[in-house]
């Protein structure tokens, strides 16, 4: 029993010893570099993304942010490697919904569980997408949209960037919202679906809203709505879904920095007073808006409550429509 005890002495010494020197990382964080996981390639509207709150971050720690982009397997890849990180604030992702909200109910196996493998620190912006039509298409309102095509039961289609991805389920989620029967075109990204939509061979569109607005200024592609809980600031005539007649529809293509789940709450709290003060900054606002995206700077608490909200949305969307990815 002398013996137990005194293991259990030493267990309660080493675990107090460890904590406070967590305690004491914490209060002097960050003395080195961090890097920044990306779970896509260079180049796109996320590393823009990444880049701009990157930089600043790193300016305001005092240490170099190093952005480490890991594409591949819809961010599987980019999550399991910051899941596994030191939880010592070295190491932060940008999350986004495909690889917290979507992943985990889309494929059969996931090495990690977004809820219990990371801890939230800041949802940073929001891009919504635009409901596009083809020309070949009459309506000229979502509740003409819906009117036409429940007329015509299993005849229109809508494009996607692919199986699973934020415009494919925004379609399914359109589809179960209005009670249509649309079959789904995929292709290897959404801009690939363009073509055939101003042709006549795609009927509709989920797009982001940045790459769909010359198209509908040009005339040659109709937007009915914006898939956002308000108007975009980059699109402020388009109505949103709600408005458009579908009350509580809206998705969009967002981001958010999380970090792995037993970082110190100190280090969380200081990598999320840095992004707000970011967040707030007006060239911050003005070229992500230019980028068609909204600037959030939500707290920790928000941000999980966001995530916990949108796997459930999601889930029940892949269900309800029997998607499967490989």
């Amino acid at each position: 029993m002398v013996r137990i005890a005194r293991l259990g002495f030493i267990a309660a010494l080493i675990a107090g010893s460890c904590g406070a020197a967590l305690a004491a990382a914490a209060e002097s964080y960050p003395v080195r570099p961090v890097r920044f996981i990306l779970p896509f390639p260079p180049g796109g509207p996320t590393d823009i993304l990444a880049r701009v709150f990157g930089q600043k971050l790193g300016d305001n720690l005092g240490q170099q942010v190093v952005i480490d982009n890991r594409g591949g397997a819809g961010g599987i890849i980019a999550c399991e490697i910051a899941m596994r990180a030191a939880p010592d604030g070295y190491t932060i992702m940008l999350g986004a919904v495909g690889t917290l909200a979507i992943n985990p109910h889309l494929y059969a196996k996931v090495p990690y569980n977004p809820q219990r493998d990371f801890r939230p620190v800041s949802l940073l912006a929001a891009t919504p997408y635009v409901l596009l039509v083809s020309p070949s298409i009459p309506a000229r309102s979502v509740k003409e949209l819906i009117a036409y095509a429940r007329a015509r039961p299993g005849q229109l289609n809508f494009g996607s960037g692919g199986v699973g991805t934020g415009n494919h389920l925004s379609g399914e989620l359109f589809k179960l919202a209005a009670d249509l029967d649309l079959a789904h075109v995929p292709y290897k990204g959404a801009n690939l679906a363009i073509p055939d939509l101003l042709a006549g061979q795609v009927h509709m569109l989920f797009l982001n809203v940045l790459p769909a607005l010359p198209h509908v200024k040009a005339g040659r592609l109709r937007a009915l709505a914006v898939t956002s809980g308000r108007r975009s600031p980059s699109a402020p005539d388009i109505p949103t879904m709600a408005e458009a007649g579908i009350p509580g529809y809206e998705t969009s293509s967002w981001h958010g920095v999380v970090v792995p789940a037993k970082t110190a709450a100190g280090v969380v709290k200081r990598v999320h007073a840095e992004l707000s003060k970011i967040a707030r900054q007006p060239e911050v606002k003005e070229r992500l808006e230019a980028q068609g995206a909204e600037v959030i700077g939500s707290t920790p608490e928000e941000f999980a409550a966001w995530i916990r909200s949108e796997n459930a949305k999601w889930s029940e969307v892949i269900r309800a429509a029997g998607i499967r990815a490989e």
